[in-house]
């Protein structure tokens, strides 16, 4: 498939030595959080595949949806702007937010934003965006819909790639990791490593660490995903047929047990331990998506952690940073500082 080039990539990788040394662990860091500035985080790896299938069928207005403060929303509105395109964002609000981190970034970058409550985001949403999108082509625009996360078969190669990126890392600095720990919240990320382990026989375990919803829920979208995914890969490749290849469901690992309060969420405790690997490794997570995940491979690195779920400190652990960062200062106050 065609690809825009728009990452900083690769990222880089290394050991977080005090937080291992704490742990009795082998963990490393995978810095996707710094793939770009505006473009930070994970998703422009998935953009890097959906701008460029836009660009190709002739489409010149991108729209996406997430929460207020949606990492996927506003590196969307930065991808369409550096290439020249219109953007529209449909975000979730419970109250009428205040122009603060990516929704500020959002409105910088010129995008035409429309607000939603929670019901209409959960159930409608894709119905609002086609809606917005025949708006805009009554005014003479060809619009392209990326669904939340950019979380679908094109979005996910994006991380497909990434485990190749992996890899090839792993070989320049003489490591294999065992166990692979991403953030999950809408399941495309998780999906894209889960379809590289499976079809390259890497044995390796990838677990998705969910900010909402539940196992199941994540499991099903990440094994649509990948399947829808594999199918592309057999149709634009040339040097690998992958149509017969089976993705066993029962692979994909989601662990459910950090969603704490609900999606955005924080609790005192995790906000503590994201200003605890701030001190400890200067490293910054967010309170949406890697706080939690870190948080939860903290606690399963524990020794009366539940033995279904436990990680084990003897593994070679690799914890993919997705960014998040404008998402921690319009919640700065509530951080004990």
């Amino acid at each position: 498939m065609k690809r825009i080039r728009l990452a900083n990539l690769p990222t880089k990788i290394y050991r977080l030595d005090r937080l291992s040394g704490e742990l009795g662990a082998n963990i490393y860091i995978k810095r996707d959080d710094q793939t770009g500035s505006e473009l930070s985080g994970n998703k422009v790896r998935k953009l890097e595949f959906e701008t460029a299938d836009a660009l190709e069928k002739g489409c010149n207005l991108l729209i996406t949806c997430g929460g207020i403060q949606s990492n996927h929303c506003r590196a969307t509105v930065a991808a369409a702007t550096i290439l020249g395109m219109k953007s529209a964002v449909l975000l979730r609000i419970s109250d009428t937010p205040p122009v603060k981190g990516n929704y500020f970034l959002d409105r910088l970058l010129g995008a035409d934003v429309r607000f939603c409550n929670q019901d209409e985001y959960r159930y409608h949403r894709m119905e609002i965006m086609e809606e917005m999108a025949r708006k805009y082509e009554s005014e003479g625009y060809k619009p392209y819909i990326i669904p939340e996360g950019a979380s679908n078969a094109i979005g996910t190669l994006g991380y497909y790639n990434c485990m190749q990126e992996i890899l090839a890392q792993e070989k320049e600095m003489g490591i294999t990791f065992n166990t692979v720990i991403v953030a999950t919240g809408s399941g495309g990320t998780i999906a894209g490593l889960h379809l590289a382990n499976e079809l390259g026989n890497l044995g390796k375990r990838c677990i998705g660490m969910a900010v909402c919803d539940d196992v199941e829920y994540f499991t099903n979208i990440s094994d649509n995903i990948s399947n829808s995914a594999k199918s592309l890969l057999s149709q634009y490749l040339d040097t690998e047929d992958f149509s017969n290849a089976v993705l066993k469901r029962e692979n994909i690992e989601i662990n459910d047990k950090y969603v704490g309060i609900g999606y955005a969420l924080s609790r005192p405790e995790e906000l503590e331990f994201i200003r605890k690997i701030a001190r400890l490794e200067g490293v910054i997570l967010d309170p949406v998506y890697t706080g939690k995940a870190m948080y939860g491979l903290w606690n399963e690195l524990q020794k009366d952690a539940d033995p279904k779920t436990r990680i084990d400190p003897k593994d070679n652990i690799l914890f993919i940073h997705t960014g998040g960062l404008y998402g921690l200062f319009p919640i700065s106050e509530t951080f004990p500082l």
